[in-house]
């Protein structure tokens, strides 16, 4: 269960860093470098779990929408979602789902339930376009309200759906995918469609290791998978 996977990065050491993200996108992140330990990571995924269980009611059975790029906010959400038994959905079928998480205040708006908007750049204080969104939760607002820790309320059951897209479900009992082939504590670069990067990271932690996650073009990383260790190039 990815549940069982944060809490094993947390016993094992607590301190590593587990997921480093850069950003070579055009745009207002272009340039950041982000590195979590499991600690970290794991209040990301607390906080959110936390606003997702008691301000949305989200728990299994419920829809998440992760209308988001891959980046290091989408792997805190996902495991959030799966944190409280809810089900992850990419692609398009993201924005029909019971509650959205985008960085669109126009598809916040829209959105027929729940929504939370979220700011990718790492140091924003809320949304530029927070009084576009129809009323969603402006996460860089927000989140930092809710709780360091997290207690589930109810656990999925092995066979429910915890990830949806691209006409895909995968249950909870096939989500984490032993790859021995990457050997121990592999340190893995990703750089996929946002359901394929949430499985492949799943799958380097799950082996206690950590995960270089990238965004932009290829050019761009010429030096870096050296630098940081890479042993299992995705890209």
């Amino acid at each position: 269960m990815p549940a069982d996977v944060l809490r094993r990065l947390l016993a094992s050491d607590p301190g590593r860093p587990r997921l480093t993200w850069y950003d070579d996108e055009p745009g207002p992140t272009a340039g950041e470098r982000i590195e979590l330990s499991a600690r970290v990571l794991a209040n990301w995924v607390a906080k959110a779990g936390n606003l997702l269980q008691d301000d949305a009611a989200a728990g299994p059975g419920t829809t998440v929408g992760l209308d988001l790029p891959t980046h290091w906010r989408t792997a805190y959400w996902a495991l959030a979602t799966w944190s409280v038994g809810a089900t992850v959905v990419v692609g398009t079928d993201a924005l029909v789902a019971d509650l959205l998480v985008t960085d669109s205040p126009q598809r916040a708006a829209g959105h027929h339930g729940d929504a939370v908007l979220v700011t990718l750049p790492a140091l924003a204080r809320r949304h530029p376009g927070a009084a576009e969104a129809g009323g969603a939760v402006d996460e860089a607002r927000e989140l930092p309200s809710h709780g360091d820790r997290f207690t589930p309320l109810s656990e999925p059951e092995p066979g429910d759906v915890a990830l949806s897209g691209d006409g895909v479900d995968t249950a909870y009992d096939a989500l984490v995918v032993a790859r021995p082939e990457w050997g121990p504590a592999p340190r893995v670069a990703v750089q996929a469609p946002p359901a394929t990067a949430l499985v492949q990271s799943l799958s380097a932690w799950a082996a206690d290791g950590s995960v270089v996650m990238l965004r932009g073009p290829r050019a761009a990383h010429a030096g870096r998978l050296e630098a940081e260790g890479v042993t299992v190039d995705l890209r």
